[in-house]
């Protein structure tokens, strides 16, 4: 696809966000879209950035490695805002040190050893992580992500760990040419962190709902993701 579509491809998800978000009886400016960049050049990234993408994901920090400098460069150099990075593929506790140091969200924390590494290098950071807690919402064998019934013994365990905030969860449905089949996965997320809301525990919030890719994100907001994952939508000429 010629770079020139991408920017009409970013319009058009954005009006898709809208239309979701008002049946949702939301503001579209209530989601944020996170611009999966896994496999794209920086050209493309460059491209979709001064269309107006504020937030960019990658699925492995070895490849967002390559890539940070250049488009901080790029960015610079044009006068644009800088970029947030999000890490939404799984994080191996080898990588943690340098996820840290681009990456101002992370999506898939699912285990209690990955947390206690983010806090540690966070905490030698003097700073603290933001990251979300990937739920396995569809039962996948395949799918990383803690079960739902055991959510609430690791958030109990992860109040020991001031070097990690936790900002809500994350899901991922299943690959599906029908947006329906992971509707009651969104919805279980939601559910989850209405609970989680309700037993209000110290210096834990759900001020995120990650959830929704190409596939599926208005089906997913319909059912209350507040941040989608997109990146073929945006880069490909077909969806």
């Amino acid at each position: 696809m010629g770079l020139n579509q991408i920017p009409d491809n970013f319009i058009s998800v954005k009006e898709r966000i809208a239309a979701a978000a008002g049946r949702s009886g939301r503001a579209p400016d209530s989601i944020k879209l996170v611009t999966v960049t896994k496999g794209r050049s920086i050209t493309e990234i460059q491209t979709v950035l001064a269309a107006g993408v504020t937030d960019i994901g990658e699925n492995r920090v070895q490849e967002a490695q390559q890539k940070y400098e250049p488009i901080h460069s790029s960015l610079a150099a044009s006068g644009l805002q800088m970029c947030e990075w999000h890490l939404v593929g799984h994080l191996q506790r080898n990588k943690v040190k340098s996820a840290l140091e681009m990456f101002s969200l992370i999506h898939s924390v699912d285990s209690l050893r990955l947390l206690a590494e983010i806090a540690r290098r966070a905490e030698g950071r003097e700073q603290q992580a933001e990251i979300l807690i990937q739920i396995n919402t569809t039962g996948e064998a395949s799918k990383f992500g803690l079960d739902s019934e055991d959510v609430f013994g690791f958030l109990e365990k992860s109040q020991m760990y001031s070097g990690v905030r936790i900002v809500g969860l994350m899901t991922m449905g299943m690959l599906s040419s029908s947006p329906e089949v992971n509707r009651p996965a969104f919805a279980s997320l939601r559910t989850l962190s209405e609970k989680i809301t309700a037993e209000k525990f110290p210096s834990i919030t759900m001020q995120y709902l990650s959830m929704g890719m190409t596939n599926d994100f208005e089906v997913a907001i319909e059912e209350g993701a507040n941040l989608v994952r997109i990146g073929r939508a945006i880069f490909e000429t077909t969806i």
